[in-house]
């Protein structure tokens, strides 16, 4: 059996005790699926462009929607990448643009929180422009399977006092959303990710690929939905 269908079965089996990621009550609150895509001809490249323009726009989507969160991304093959240079590549080969984590977009300092025991395996400050901003890594097992989850786009303060190897229980919080001075210049929300293999890196691992790796990467980054929960009861509204 293949590692990624190990961990899906793994996960499946042990969902009913998964704590939630962000606070969210599913029988009041309301969550908008957002579309990073070419489709989304709204998301003009002025917004993109313009970190308070971006925030505003995501700000007046949810106020309209009624909604707490937006959410979406996994597994998209997104525009909102050209913004940044991190995601292009040398001599004009592919950049990325593929996303391989859930993003939830919320309120500044939303907490967030460990689905489930670990221990913390590394964390960063990426800084660049369209990067992660403050970052976490955590490491964790089901049966002997070693894997990991990533938490980007956070507060500073979410950074202080971590250290390598600390104890991490289900349910604690380990963090909140930064603000764009902090969080690698994007409107607030928690980029997670889940990943098998975390291939020798420590405190980063790349949340966009080429869609031409898009197979190898989805392999090694499963839907994070196993762990949210959430993108089932999203809804489109436009």
């Amino acid at each position: 059996m293949a590692v990624h269908d190990e961990f899906v079965q793994l996960a499946n089996k042990y969902m009913s005790g998964f704590f939630p990621v962000v606070p969210f009550d599913a029988q009041a609150d309301k969550l908008l699926l957002l579309d990073f895509t070419e489709g989304n001809s709204a998301l003009s490249a002025e917004i993109l462009n313009d970190t308070e323009r971006f925030t505003g726009y995501i700000n007046e989507k949810l106020e309209a929607a009624g909604a707490r969160y937006g959410i979406g991304g996994y597994g998209e093959h997104r525009t909102i990448y050209s913004r940044s240079r991190v995601f292009d590549a040398p001599g004009g080969e592919e950049p990325r643009r593929l996303h391989l984590g859930t993003d939830i977009w919320g309120a500044p300092y939303t907490r967030v929180m460990a689905p489930l025991d670990g221990i913390v395996h590394s964390f960063a400050f990426n800084n660049a422009f369209g990067d992660y901003g403050a970052t976490i890594i955590l490491t964790h097992q089901l049966e002997g399977l070693t894997f990991h989850t990533l938490y980007g786009h956070l507060s500073l303060n979410s950074l202080k006092n971590l250290q390598e190897g600390q104890t991490v229980k289900g349910g604690d919080v380990i963090a909140d959303f930064g603000i764009p001075f902090e969080n690698g210049h994007w409107p607030p929300h928690l980029h997670f990710q889940v990943i098998i293999d975390l291939q020798g890196h420590k405190g980063d691992y790349p949340g966009v690929c080429r869609y031409s790796q898009r197979e190898a990467y989805l392999q090694n980054c499963p839907d994070p939905n196993i762990f949210l929960h959430m993108n089932h009861l999203a809804f489109a509204y436009s």
